[in-house]
C-alpha cells in the first residue's frame, strides 16, 4: 500500500494502523502527489490511500495523474468533516476514485484516532483489493453466485415507488444510472447511499446537475411525489410514512443498522410497510449486506428486486447477498439497470410531475 498525506503525523498513523494488519504492508509513502507519482511504478502498490488536500499537487490532481497511467489501482480518499472537504471527495469519487474515509475528528487521544481509522480503512482496503478475512471479521465473503429462484408469492405489476440502496461504489453507479431515467419517470425515488452528513448535500447537488429528474437530499415531511429523487442525509434513516393521504419523507436518528445510519434496511422496511409489494428495489455495489432484511420484507409482499451484478461492482456485498439470498428478480450489470428499472416502472403509468412544473 501507498500512503499520500502531506501530515507527518497522518503518515504515522496510517502506516502504525496498517502495519498492524498481518495481511497488509505499507511499501512506501510520499508527502505530496508527485512525489507519489515519481514512486507509483517503482513501489507498485496494490492500493493507495490519497490525502484529499496537499501542497505542490493535491489529491484531486494526483488521482487524475493516477488513473491516466492506471485504469483499475484502486484509491481511497482520506478526507475532513467540512463542507470543503466534502465537495473534493465528491469531486474525487466522480474523477474515479475508489472509496474514501473521513480524518478522525473531535477525539481525545491518538489511540482514539487510530481506532478509528482502522475500524473505517482496513475492511475497504481487504473488500478492494480482495483479501480474505477471518471468520469472525469476514466482511465480503459472499458464496459463489446460485441461479436467481423465482419465489413462489405472486408479485404485483404495478410500481409505485423505486428505492435504492449502495454504498462502496455507489456515487458512480448512481450517476450512471439517474441521468439515464426519462424526464417523465413516473414515480418517486428514494436513494440511500452510505455517507456522512454534508456529503450527501454535495452528492445531490452532483447528480441534480446530470439528470433530467430532481434530485434533493431527503426534507423530513416533504411530499414524495412523482419524478423526484431524495437522497438520505448523512446521519439519519430516511423513511417513507403516510399519513393524511400522502407519502410523505420521515428522518430519525435512530441507533444504527448494520452499523450504517442512514440504513438501507430502514428504508426497505418503510417502503414494505407503506406500498407493500407495489415497490421496485434497487441493490448497488456495496460492502456488507445492508439492504438484506429489507430486501426479505419487501420480497415477503412481492415486491421486485433487481441487483448489479459482479463484475461491474466496486464491491459485491450488498447486492451479492441479496442476489445469494434468492431474492433478486433479476442480477444485471450496471449498463442495463437503467433500462431495466424503466421497463419495470412503466413510462406511462401515471401522470408524472415534471421539473421546473409549478
Amino acid at each position: 500500500m501507498l500512503v499520500v498525506d502531506d501530515s507527518v503525523v497522518i503518515r504515522r498513523l496510517l502506516c502504525d494502523v496498517i502495519s498492524s494488519d498481518e495481511q497488509l504492508e505499507v511499501v512506501g509513502y510520499a508527502a505530496n502527489g508527485q512525489i507519489a507519482m515519481a514512486m507509483l511504478d517503482r513501489v507498485c502498490p496494490d492500493i493507495v490511500t490519497l490525502d484529499v488536500e496537499m501542497p505542490e499537487m493535491d489529491g484531486l490532481e494526483t488521482l487524475k495523474a493516477i488513473r491516466s497511467r492506471h485504469k483499475c489501482l484502486p484509491v481511497i480518499m482520506f478526507s475532513t468533516l467540512t463542507e470543503r472537504g466534502a465537495a473534493t471527495t465528491i469531486d474525487a469519487l466522480s474523477a474515479g476514485a475508489s472509496d474514501y474515509i473521513t480524518k478522525p475528528a473531535n477525539v481525545g487521544s491518538f489511540g482514539e484516532s487510530k481506532e478509528q481509522i482502522r475500524h473505517a480503512l482496513i475492511p475497504k482496503i481487504k473488500a478492494l483489493c480482495g483479501i480474505a478475512v477471518s471468520a469472525a471479521a469476514k466482511v465480503e465473503a459472499v458464496p459463489c453466485p446460485a441461479p436467481v429462484r423465482r419465489r413462489k408469492i405472486v408479485k404485483t405489476d404495478r410500481i409505485d415507488a423505486v428505492v435504492i440502496g449502495c454504498s462502496t461504489g455507489g456515487p458512480n453507479a448512481l450517476a450512471e444510472i439517474l441521468p439515464a431515467l426519462p424526464a417523465n419517470f413516473p414515480v418517486p425515488i428514494l436513494v440511500v447511499q452510505h455517507m456522512p452528513p454534508a456529503f450527501t448535500h454535495f452528492l445531490a447537488q452532483r447528480l441534480d446537475k446530470y439528470s433530467p429528474l430532481e434530485v434533493q437530499e431527503a426534507l423530513p415531511g416533504a411530499e414524495i411525489a412523482p419524478g423526484m429523487i431524495w437522497i438520505a442525509p448523512g446521519d439519519y434513516h430516511m423513511t417513507i410514512e403516510f399519513y393524511q393521504n400522502e407519502y410523505r419523507i420521515g428522518t430519525n436518528q435512530h441507533s444504527p443498522e448494520n452499523s450504517c445510519r442512514p440504513s438501507v434496511d430502514v428504508l426497505f422496511a418503510s417502503a414494505a410497510r407503506t406500498f407493500g409489494g407495489n415497490v421496485l428495489a434497487v441493490v448497488l455495489t456495496g460492502m456488507g449486506q445492508d439492504g438484506l432484511h429489507g430486501c426479505e420484507r419487501l420480497a415477503d409482499c412481492g415486491a421486485q428486486i433487481v441487483v448489479q451484478n459482479e463484475a461491474t461492482s466496486v464491491v459485491w456485498g450488498m447486492p451479492g447477498y441479496v442476489a445469494n439470498a434468492g431474492l433478486a428478480d433479476a442480477v444485471l450489470p450496471l449498463s442495463e439497470i437503467a433500462l431495466e428499472i424503466n421497463r419495470r416502472v412503466g413510462a406511462n403509468r401515471l401522470t408524472p410531475r415534471m421539473r421546473g412544473a409549478s
